[in-house]
């Protein structure tokens, strides 16, 4: 009897040691659920070319990157004079309530919008998120129905918005891919306020707060964006940098910690940076994907066993108290087997959107370049053509005569000098059809400018911008 059960008590045993260790080829539980967290995208902010993509379109948690969307309509109301950055918020009972990261101002209390703003870019404060969102909007409700109708109007097509600060809500969703269309929108856009992201440390009340984007403290050409984090969401991040004249947009989903995840932002930027360099010297890399993948980036669980942040471990901190230092790290295994892949694409916006290839309507994955000519036509808002039919703009001012130029702004950034002459060239498309655009350098600045016009055109020009409240200046000949 004894022996007999001591047999049952070895089988028991042995049972339990084949269920508690995971079957061979399949990925522990862990694993597969730390894997439904991560996502990532590497792009060319100028171009739109997707370099890198790894579960891109798959729905994700945006969490505090929310506030990109947020400060992108605060802009816009700038823009159109709705707001001024010197008006003054009260802090509504609602905004006061909410949960940190936050400034911490009691209901009936007032800051600018200008304090406001920084506030979010720097400290992910809550409060001040729907504090801006009722100022703007009149209700946290209204303004979070305006986000999603201009999350479709830039093509974002996987988000929709249910709360201004990204606190946790299941029906608030987005993708890897929707984001990095919104990075690229806001310094698109509103390159006269792109400054506020890049901005390291901000004083209030006496009080310095530091950026919650760690990579800005470590330098090498990072200007932004934003963090984000919820237990729902991992740590997240979009980030932006410039290095030889490039700029590239990288975003990570779902890491396990800050530090892991700023290192993978970093890792995956700075391969981006050198397929950009290898192109330059003249090496082919038609897909950038691939060059990833030979270095251990994007490869599925099923063909390899490489594996991505997981998220595991203690509870972390909330959203944006600043404890971005948790010292983990990520580990990649394997290297990939060469495997086809797709020709690069772009990331696609809607058609009224100029700086995206809206003439692929493959996946993120598949899809054909676009060549010179179709990008730009695109970027000007027109259809794919042809170049051959059509003159090119300096043909056509050289024809008209006009000697005269239009400068619409002059920036230390040649991308950002370029996207804003893109931008108002679709905005203002009527006054600027002949003529040419052109960054031209001068003591370090870059000046957007349209060349190539008449003087009653320039002028014309000039004052259709102005009525706008876009800043401009005619240029005589010389």
């Amino acid at each position: 009897m004894i022996a007999f059960a001591r047999r049952g008590l070895v089988m028991l045993m042995a049972l339990g040691v084949m269920l508690a260790v995971p079957t061979p080829g399949t990925p522990p539980p862990v694993a597969q659920s730390d894997n439904l967290k991560y996502a990532a995208i590497v792009i060319d902010a100028e171009s739109g070319e997707v370099l890198f993509a790894r579960h891109a379109t798959a729905p994700r948690y945006p969490a505090s990157i929310t506030k990109v969307m947020t400060l992108y309509l605060v802009f816009d109301a700038l823009e159109q004079g709705k707001i001024k950055l010197d008006d003054r918020i009260i802090v509504s009972a609602r905004a006061a309530s909410q949960p940190p990261s936050k400034l911490g101002l009691a209901a009936g209390q007032s800051i600018t919008v200008d304090d406001a703003i920084r506030s979010l870019a720097v400290r992910s404060a809550n409060d001040m998120a729907v504090a801006l969102a009722e100022h703007v909007s009149g209700s946290e409700a209204r303004f979070t129905s305006l986000m999603t109708l201009k999350a479709q109007d830039l093509g974002m097509t996987d988000s929709r918005f249910v709360t201004a600060n990204g606190l946790p809500d299941s029906r608030q969703l987005s993708s890897a891919r929707d984001l990095a269309l919104l990075s690229r929108a806001v310094m698109r856009d509103f390159p006269q306020y792109y400054h506020y992201f890049g901005q390291q440390h901000w004083y209030y009340n006496g009080r310095q707060y530091n950026n919650t984007n760690g990579l800005l403290h470590q330098g090498r050409g990072v200007d932004g964006i934003k963090t984000g984090f919820t237990n729902a969401s991992g740590y997240n991040l979009a980030a932006s940098s410039v290095r030889d004249g490039r700029r590239l947009i990288t975003v990570v989903l779902g890491g396990r910690s800050s530090a892991t995840r700023n290192a993978h932002v970093a890792e995956l930027m700075s391969t981006g940076f050198e397929v950009e360099r290898l192109r330059a010297q003249g090496q082919l890399i038609p897909v950038a994907q691939t060059f990833f993948e030979q270095r251990g980036y994007g490869i599925s669980s099923e063909s390899s066993s490489v594996q991505y942040a997981s998220i595991t471990s203690v509870a972390p901190p909330t959203e944006g108290t600043g404890s971005d230092s948790e010292p983990n790290v990520v580990e990649y295994a394997s290297l990939p087997s060469p495997a086809p892949t797709p020709a690069p694409t772009m990331v696609q916006a809607s058609p009224a959107q100029p700086y995206a290839a809206t003439a692929s309507t493959a996946s993120l994955n598949r899809g054909n370049a676009l060549n010179g000519d179709t990008l730009t036509s695109l970027l000007n808002g027109g259809e794919a053509r042809a170049a051959e039919r059509r003159p090119t703009r300096a043909a056509a001012a050289t024809a008209a005569g006009g000697r005269w130029s239009v400068q619409v702004g002059a920036f230390k950034d040649e991308a950002v000098a370029r996207n804003w002459l893109t931008e108002v060239a679709r905005r203002f498309r009527g006054h600027f059809e002949t003529a040419e655009s052109r960054v031209q350098t001068a003591s370090g600045w870059y000046r957007s400018r349209f060349t190539g016009l008449s003087e009653d055109a320039a002028r014309a020009a000039c004052g259709a911008l102005a009525e706008r409240r876009v800043t401009c200046m005619v240029i005589q000949p010389d």
